[in-house]
């Protein structure tokens, strides 16, 4: 993953003066820096070329413009200072100099409160990262509204707010449902394993597409992992909804103890029916630090995607936000969650601009992202939860447990951003990498879809799923310079 303002190593720059009169923001691609072009391998379906098409600007007096650029310049020095401050104090942090660190974070809260606007661009984000840092020194001190509430309740509604406020979710949704739909066709009795049921969100449009099924729809049972009452709720509804598009349902929950505690017997899976799996960015919880992976131990995550294999499910759809966000060291944990949800929140003010929304009114949106920001920057070991990591280490574990990379086609692709461009405004695009689709923003990826499949294989399919193979692994190792990371032993 790149970084963006931190190519100075060790020159700090020189802190500049706000621009008169106003704070200072800027677009985030000031800071995301320039994404690696599409490979030949992969194809984008864009949803707009132009992020913002615009009538031809007016004529603007010489002086008037030169002292526009100026102010721009200044509000840019300033930004990138800001952003070079918070890094030192990462940096100091993970050496164990608190001193320095508080004089630093000091220094970025009077330059947030003085000089950087924090409502947009950079210092929306800046903000974000300055508050997870003063939870880091000082735990005992709550720095954000949004940290003091951890009630199921709560954090139900910030999904449904962040589910609500673009196409990330909604994306992941419709893909995987495509692939479980296409998997299921003429099958009689379908059985839906969700990782995560949450507010159940997914299986409406999944119920009504096998509705209306040529021959009629299947039995359909959904098994959910999830807690009472709120899980139970889900099943009721999704049973109402059931019965008005006339297909026989059923529901079950399983608690929602830790992901590698659950054991196949659970779900009670029937002789003769057809099992999908599917995990909307639930993997990555049960991962550790890679380094702590080599214990003799079997890890986590090899607990989970081992039982999952058991079932043999005919597909497993896996989403995961595509981002590296799961290295030991602070510093690069800081650098790499700094670009990334810069685009993840530059994508959501340009929602909020596009619906003609004031920027704020997002209030839970923000603050379910917020809420995976202080999980990256403020925790350690076993608390920290939101260890991202991007497709490639992802292929390399589904591979060494026996899985099957089950390609999403060119249609899937433009179905998929043609679904995204109903629920979204400019600037996001589909990206398509050796089978897999990635939802971006511009040029950066944000969240990734790939299918698997565990069904025991038949001799005729060796040969096509090798090749099958060998073009992901091209396509992620153009995608990420020519390197396919190895997932090691986690």
């Amino acid at each position: 993953m790149g970084h963006f303002a931190f190519g100075w190593k060790g020159k700090e720059p020189a802190p500049a003066a706000s621009p008169s009169g106003v704070g200072a923001t800027l677009p985030l691609q000031s800071i995301q820096g320039t994404a690696a072009a599409t490979t030949g391998a992969d194809t984008a379906y864009c949803l707009d070329a132009a992020m913002y098409a615009s009538a031809a600007p007016p004529t603007v007096p010489p002086p008037v413009a030169e002292a526009a650029a100026r102010r721009h310049q200044e509000a840019e020095n300033v930004a990138l200072y800001l952003i070079h401050i918070l890094r030192k104090c990462a940096e100091t942090i993970e050496a164990g100099d608190y001193a320095a660190a508080a004089g630093k974070l000091t220094e970025a809260h009077t330059m947030l409160a003085t000089s950087v606007s924090t409502t947009t661009g950079i210092g929306r984000v800046a903000s974000h990262f300055t508050a997870a840092l003063a939870q880091r020194l000082f735990p005992a001190t709550p720095h954000s509204s949004f940290a003091l509430d951890t009630s199921p309740e709560r954090a139900g509604e910030l999904y449904r707010q962040f589910y609500n406020a673009g196409p990330y979710l909604k994306f992941a949704h419709f893909t995987a449902n495509q692939a479980i739909l296409e998997a299921f066709e003429g099958c009689d009795r379908v059985h839906v394993v969700d990782l995560a049921i949450k507010q159940g969100m997914q299986w409406p449009a999944l119920i009504q597409a096998l509705s209306i099924r040529p021959g009629g729809p299947p039995s359909v049972r959904i098994t959910g992992v999830g807690s009472a009452p709120a899980a139970d709720e889900v099943g009721l509804r999704l049973a109402e909804f059931a019965r008005a598009m006339n297909v026989p349902f059923s529901f079950q929950r399983v608690t929602d103890d830790s992901l590698d505690q659950l054991r196949p017997w659970m779900f009670q899976v029937l002789p003769g029916e057809a099992v999908a799996v599917n995990s909307i960015c639930q993997l990555h919880r049960v991962l550790v630090n890679p380094d702590a992976a080599s214990t003799s131990l079997p890890s986590p995550i090899d607990i989970v995607l081992g039982w999952i294999a058991s079932m043999q499910p005919r597909v497993f759809t896996v989403v995961e936000q595509e981002a590296d966000h799961n290295k030991p060291g602070l510093v690069t944990r800081f650098e790499n969650a700094m670009f990334y949800y810069g685009s993840v929140l530059d994508s959501m003010e340009a929602m909020s601009v596009s619906r003609r929304g004031a920027i704020g009114n997002g209030a839970g949106a923000d603050a379910y992202v917020q809420r995976e920001i202080f999980n990256i920057v403020c925790y350690e070991g076993s608390a920290r939860t939101e260890r991202h990591e991007p497709l490639a280490y992802w292929c390399s574990r589904l591979w060494r447990t026996g899985f099957t990379h089950v390609p999403l086609g060119p249609s899937a692709a433009y179905q998929a951003a043609k679904f995204v461009r109903v629920f979204s405004g400019t600037g996001f695009r589909v990206q398509e990498i050796g089978g897999c689709l990635s939802l971006a923003w511009h040029e950066h990826p944000l969240l990734t879809v790939s299918v698997w499949s565990a069904m025991p294989a038949d001799g005729a399919g060796t040969a096509k799923e090798h090749a099958d193979k060998h073009k992901l692994k091209m396509s992620i190792g153009e995608s990420s310079g020519g390197h396919l990371p190895d997932a090691g032993a986690q």
